[in-house]
């Protein structure tokens, strides 16, 4: 039997961690450069120095003490948040846990009142894609740009979330 997938909160050493391994991921994937891992940190140090327990959170998937996933929730207003650098271990995709990830990230979002949780992602991921659009999200504009060593074509999304789902 399968060890079981848990969901626990932001740890020290998880920062580091994400962005190391986004780093890798995105490099051997998709061909992107160190200054997408240098954005994840970025992206990641923020949310630490500035974390509203309130309003956000994060979770660190794992099984058996191993990182498998993450997905951070972000306080933009007391109107929007959004939903920043989810991604899964090549190992533990295609069981649900990028849907689940996202799924904890609406359902937060829900329960502390915000009206809409957005994000940003590019076109060529095409599997977080895909979860965005079964979990209500609305592909709001486009645009093209040259990231991470690559051209690319960033988009927005938001989810409506007084919309019943």
């Amino acid at each position: 039997m399968t060890p079981h997938i848990v969901l626990r909160g932001l740890r020290v050493g998880d920062i580091g961690w994400v962005a190391h391994r986004q780093g890798i991921l995105y490099a051997q994937e998709y061909g992107w450069d160190g200054t997408f891992e240098a954005l994840v940190a970025e992206i990641a140090a923020q949310f630490v120095k500035n974390f509203e327990a309130e309003w956000e959170n994060a979770w660190i998937a794992e099984r058996d003490g191993q990182v498998l996933g993450s997905v951070f929730l972000v306080k933009v207003s007391e109107q929007e948040a959004k939903l920043r650098l989810l991604y899964v271990e090549p190992e533990a995709r295609g069981v649900g846990l990028g849907r689940r990830l996202t799924q904890e990230c609406i359902a937060f979002a829900q329960a502390k009142g915000y009206p809409k949780l957005t994000l940003w992602t590019n076109d060529i991921l095409h599997a977080a894609r895909r979860i965005y659009q079964e979990a209500g999200f609305v592909l709001v504009s486009e645009e093209q740009h040259h990231s991470f060593g690559v051209d690319l074509v960033g988009q927005y999304w938001s989810l409506d979330l007084r919309a019943s789902h």
